[in-house]
């Protein structure tokens, strides 16, 4: 049995991994030249930045071990179990599961699943289906990755494509901003309730453990919407909604702009993954809730499947 997945976010890895594991041959196209998907962490002014998920949380046992492997690698690291809620002008805290932030940036979560696997970087898949990728043969392919980007690539009238049809998805787009010093209240990271600019903001220096005086500010969708044709046009009413949600007096040393088309789904799905019958898999955080925790069962859960009918 030979597999392709397309897409090296942690879903696809996942997926790639535990079918490597069981001596699969698997190979991963992915058109960035990094892993990680919307786990990215950029390079921005001299430090790696999360500019895509915010953290993550762990409630399933087998992404429990995964966690525990990571933490004892120095990768990963408990960050904080209550975030603050911002609304109406006033904070207040919410105690929720523990969440977990990397020292050297999610991706290098994803980077660290991906050791040893066949990815191939810079390959911009053009058309999947039953049995190939752009005349590539497989005998399973998998699509990891948002519905909107899946749907492009699958042939119109196969299982694959009717699952996909008209699902919504929320944009965002991410600012980043670097101070000569932090000069906000102590904060690990907050969502920003019935804001028209923020949704979520983010102490990077705090999440990453060296103190950098590093903001991360997500935009709402509506705004994100509105602003697609132009992301860095968000900046100047992002910075202003810093300026009276944290008291940010000063102006940035630097701004980075990420914007992300698809960040997360409308509502949830029941099904993990989706294998049909033609050798088309989907797999990713829209199956189930839209958590990293998620899109990892996801991409693993259809590994043990694509197993377990090979040894059937």
């Amino acid at each position: 049995m030979r597999v392709i997945v397309v897409g090296a976010g942690i879903a696809g890895v996942a997926c790639a991994r535990r079918l490597a594991d069981a001596g699969v041959d698997v190979v991963v196209l992915e058109r960035d030249l990094v892993v990680g998907g919307r786990m990215a962490s950029p390079r921005i002014g001299g430090r790696r930045v999360d500019t895509g998920a915010a953290y993550f949380t762990v409630r399933d046992e087998g992404f429990a071990d995964v966690v525990s492997e990571w933490e004892a690698a120095g990768l990963a690291r408990p960050w904080t179990a209550e975030l603050a809620v911002l609304e109406g002008g006033s904070r207040s805290p919410e105690r929720g599961p523990m969440r977990w932030a990397a020292p050297g940036g999610l991706a290098s979560l994803v980077a660290a699943l991906a050791d040893g696997l066949d990815v191939r970087f810079g390959h911009d898949v053009r058309a999947a289906g039953p049995g190939h990728v752009d005349g590539e043969r497989a005998h399973t392919v998998v699509l990891a990755m948002p519905d909107p980007q899946a749907e492009r690539l699958v042939e119109p009238g196969t299982p694959a494509a009717s699952v996909l049809a008209g699902r919504g998805w929320r944009p965002v787009i991410t600012v980043v901003a670097g101070f000569a010093q932090r000069e906000w209240p102590e904060l690990a990271a907050a969502f920003v309730n019935g804001h028209p600019v923020l949704s979520l903001v983010a102490d990077d220096g705090a999440r990453r453990g060296d103190d950098a005086p590093v903001l991360v500010a997500h935009t709402t969708a509506g705004l994100a919407t509105a602003h697609a044709a132009d992301p860095a046009g968000v900046v100047p009413a992002v910075l202003d909604a810093l300026r009276d949600l944290l008291g940010v007096r000063t102006s940035p040393e630097w701004v980075d702009v990420r914007h992300w088309p698809h960040a997360a789904p409308d509502g949830t799905r029941e099904e993990p993954f989706h294998l049909g019958r033609d050798g088309v898999a989907l797999a990713g955080d829209g199956w189930g809730s839209p958590r990293i925790e998620t899109a990892w069962r996801s991409g693993t859960g259809l590994a043990d499947a694509m197993i377990a009918g090979r040894s059937t």
